[in-house]
């Protein structure tokens, strides 16, 4: 049963995809999240944030349609409301990426609040009241762009590979995301952790999943998202896993893990009150 919002009660919350190892399944949650956030009623942006554009090429936005990108509105020379594209999907749309966006970290050198060009850019989105969520989908390093992405985030989504090395990258980024606490953004949260390429075969998946569980507790989300053969065939026809096959193992995986993101949102919510 899908998870409705609250007509009216609801702020926009910003957050960021994020993990320093790349083939993890961050850009695929990226697109397959903000997909079934839109399904399940929510108003989405997905701010692409990664040079190689994987995250736009994954929702059909070719580059001959990316005319204006992240680029343009971080380098000041366009609001981020004129990058804006809309998807073929109702309550998705996206702010496009293209290898433009790898020179931003040069061309910016040493000005001012180079880490919260992100942010300032996002005040706009924030006071509209158009969207329920921004999702920021990152590069697979701890680059300007993640530290930008941070500094402009509510909180930190963690996309977690079922592999052996997986607890020692999430230290590393969870030290990154301290560090970013303290300089820039006191109020950024770990909004949860997700299990991906879960192969149920495979004892080692099932060993990191404990292992995850027993040291970040109630931080790491019930929802497993299942290795997919058709998951990963949707990005190269442009769709996201969800509208590709609705039925398969995976869109279901991501299906349930936007009704647990709504939920905790809710009791955070309900918590501050």
């Amino acid at each position: 049963m899908a998870v409705k919002s609250e007509p009216g009660k609801r702020a926009l919350r910003v957050l960021v995809i994020a993990n320093q190892k790349g083939g993890v399944g961050k850009t695929t949650t990226a697109i397959n999240l903000g997909t079934a956030l839109a399904a399940v009623g929510e108003k989405v942006l997905l701010i692409d944030s990664d040079p190689q554009g994987n995250a736009s090429t994954g929702l059909g936005i070719r580059h001959a349609q990316r005319k204006t990108t992240l680029y343009d509105v971080l380098m000041g020379e366009t609001p981020i409301t004129q990058a804006v594209v809309k998807t073929e999907l109702p309550g998705l749309d996206l702010v496009p990426a293209d290898p433009d966006l790898s020179g931003v970290e040069l061309e910016l050198g040493q000005q001012a609040r180079r880490s919260f060009k992100l942010r300032d850019a996002i005040d706009p989105i924030r006071q509209s009241g158009e969207y329920t969520y921004v999702l920021i989908d990152c590069p697979p390093s701890l680059n300007l762009l993640t530290v930008n992405a941070m500094a402009a985030a509510d909180a930190v989504l963690v996309p977690l590979q079922c592999e052996f090395f997986a607890l020692e990258g999430l230290s590393q980024l969870m030290r990154t995301i301290e560090l970013v606490r303290g300089s820039l953004n006191p109020n950024l949260e770990i909004q949860g952790v997700v299990l991906t390429m879960y192969d149920r075969r495979n004892s080692l998946s099932e060993q990191v999943a404990s292992d995850v569980r027993s040291h970040f507790g109630q931080t790491v989300y019930q929802t497993v998202i299942p290795r997919n053969v058709r998951v990963s065939e949707a990005p190269s026809y442009g769709k996201p896993a969800l509208v590709y096959d609705l039925k398969c193992a995976g869109s279901q995986a991501y299906l349930k893990l936007a009704r647990e993101v709504v939920v905790r949102e809710r009791d955070r919510r309900a918590q501050a009150a």
